[in-house]
């Protein structure tokens, strides 16, 4: 018995250790990967390259914020009221399982359908050009099945007691997931919002078949219903992943590999800049409705 025991207890430690060096593993690749674009950005830098001419990356980087901005606006809602329906109202029968089948399809479709799709739907069947609003469908496509599935196991994973205790005190269904279940699921909510927008940030395959690989913005007209306007859903607009894939496929302007390296790493850092807002924002808005130090 003790020599089973030890044999366990050894095996345990053994198994602990290879997990440690593996996560070390990619914790190391990871930081190497970041190092290595945020250097070659950096060598590559010089203050022209960020304004907001066709020689630099700031009209990419306006689209890019905005056309993530507008990519959650739609998927977040959506993704968010289907994973409750589907943890709180669906139950266990054939259409739920159905549901859960589609939704795994959907996460397995690679963007490159996604944006023939998107480019089918909404420009060819609508005879509309090339558009943000079309980029943003097409990326809340893709959100669309990890945000429901990030939302369900938040709400499963939500102990019993709160349910219980929240209706054994006279509130709704309904009262129970807003005022109980959703504060305690909400970090693991917002996790998955940060995984849709790094998603969005990062996404070429489909805007190239959706909001195009031009802009033409002017940023003396904020008038959203004009077609120039920086507001304008309906212009075409080119994000930075989408500028990073023309300048190292095309290569023609003289700058391109400067470019590139300065898109990539201004990229790199829009992504973390948002993760860390995001969890902030998310651990006060915790905090508010659960009544911790953040609400106060």
């Amino acid at each position: 018995m003790d020599a089973k025991h030890k044999h366990a207890k050894t095996a345990d430690k053994a198994a602990t250790v290879i997990l440690y060096i593996i996560a070390g593993f990619f914790l190391v690749l990871l930081a190497a990967f970041t190092v290595y674009v945020l250097y070659r950005g950096a060598v590559s830098f010089s203050p022209e390259y960020l304004s907001f001419t066709r020689q630099g990356i700031g009209v990419q980087f306006f689209n890019t914020v905005y056309l993530v901005f507008l990519s959650l606006i739609i998927c977040v809602p959506i993704g968010i009221a289907a994973g409750i329906y589907m943890a709180e109202y669906a139950g266990s029968g054939r259409l739920t399982r159905f549901l859960r089948m589609c939704i795994e399809t959907l996460a397995s479709l690679p963007s490159i359908v996604v944006g023939l799709f998107g480019y089918l739907v909404f420009l060819v069947m609508t005879g509309l050009h090339w558009n943000m609003l079309a980029g943003a469908l097409a990326v809340s496509i893709l959100n669309l099945p990890s945000l429901t599935t990030v939302t369900e196991d938040a709400f499963g994973d939500v102990p019993d007691l709160y349910r219980d205790g929240s209706l054994g005190l006279g509130a709704t269904h309904w009262q129970t997931i807003t005022k109980v279940l959703l504060p305690v699921a909400l970090p693991r909510i917002i996790t998955g919002i940060i995984m849709a927008a790094g998603r969005g940030f990062g996404e070429a395959a489909a805007l190239l078949f959706t909001s195009g690989m031009s802009s033409d913005v002017d940023f003396s007209n904020w008038n959203p219903m004009s077609i120039n306007s920086p507001l304008s859903v309906m212009r075409p607009a080119d994000t930075l992943a989408v500028r990073i894939w023309a300048l190292k496929t095309e290569g023609v302007a003289a700058n391109a590999d400067k470019l590139s390296d300065i898109s990539a790493a201004v990229l790199i850092l829009m992504v973390f800049v948002f993760s860390l807002a995001s969890r902030h924002i998310g651990a006060r808005l915790e905090n508010r409705l659960t009544g911790g130090k953040g609400g106060k």
